[in-house]
């Protein structure tokens, strides 16, 4: 079990519903504050139980068994083993561009998806390298974290809503400059929280995804083939909910400058480079 990781997703969650708070006194006084803060509440509430699920709907994911897809299936069952996990559920996404995500609330409630486009790109071996680096976020209880943020960073957006149902409302103590920049700083803070997690996390499921796999070099390829292609293949669903791209292997979103600003990921050289280390 790892501490850290239960402290952090707290702390995230204690985060977002005082920004939540903060955003509606802002913009409705302390009526707009006890709406936000309950809103907030319920966000985390609904992220908590929901997200994997809301996330996998984005993706239009669909579950596959033995039956199925049995070689994929088979697959994240041998390295699930290894690993020391339960048998997450197992999903595919049917997306060109190659990449995939894990997401649940815990071990006992996971689930690992990747796009069609990996599985027709990849090798065997390198396939497998990415599922037990996607396994890696299961087993260091990374998921509940990301998927939290995915769902929330989206809801974020929502607070502007507040502007309106509040704006027509006489009070002395509200400062509309003050409001107008917390409409601004809001949706960028939380991007920052998603970047500070997700960058150390990636490093580290690279690690653990190796010692799963027993292959460090074979993930370390797969990085640089789902790099090279996702760069000219677009992923609709996180193009639309760019909240979720943390959750990919490789940044998934297009356009150079923002790909670079805003990137969720370390550079896949460095990740390449350290992986070609430990092999």
């Amino acid at each position: 079990m790892n501490i850290g990781n239960y402290v952090k997703t707290g702390l995230l969650m204690a985060a977002i519903v005082a920004l939540f708070g903060a955003v509606g006194a802002a913009l409705g006084g302390a009526q707009g504050m006890l709406v936000a803060l309950a809103f907030g509440v319920a966000t985390n509430f609904a992220a908590y139980w929901f997200s994997d699920k809301m996330v996998l709907r984005m993706y239009n994911a669909r579950e596959v068994d033995a039956s199925s897809a049995p070689q994929f299936h088979g697959m994240v069952r041998e390295l699930a083993a290894k690993a020391g996990l339960p048998m997450p559920r197992v999903y595919l996404i049917d997306e060109a561009q190659p990449n995939a995500f894990a997401t649940g609330r815990n071990p006992e409630h996971a689930a690992v998806a990747a796009t069609t486009g990996l599985l027709r790109v990849l090798t065997a071996r390198e396939l497998a390298g990415v599922m037990a680096h996607e396994l890696a976020h299961v087993k260091h209880r990374d998921i509940l974290t990301s998927t939290i943020t995915a769902s929330v960073a989206g809801a974020i957006a929502t607070l502007a809503n507040f502007g309106m149902f509040f704006g027509s409302r006489d009070d002395e103590n509200r400062n509309p400059v003050f409001a107008l920049l917390i409409l601004i700083v809001a949706p960028i803070a939380a991007m920052l929280i998603q970047f500070a997690i997700s960058r150390s996390r990636e490093f580290e499921a690279d690690r653990g995804g190796a010692e799963i796999s027993g292959d460090p070099k074979a993930l370390a390829d797969a990085l640089a083939k789902i790099d090279r292609h996702a760069r000219g293949l677009a992923l609709e669903a996180a193009e639309a909910h760019p909240a979720t791209a943390q959750m990919m292997i490789i940044n998934p979103l297009s356009g150079g400058g923002v790909r670079g600003l805003f990137s969720t990921h370390p550079a896949t050289e460095e990740r390449i480079r350290r992986l070609l280390g430990m092999a």
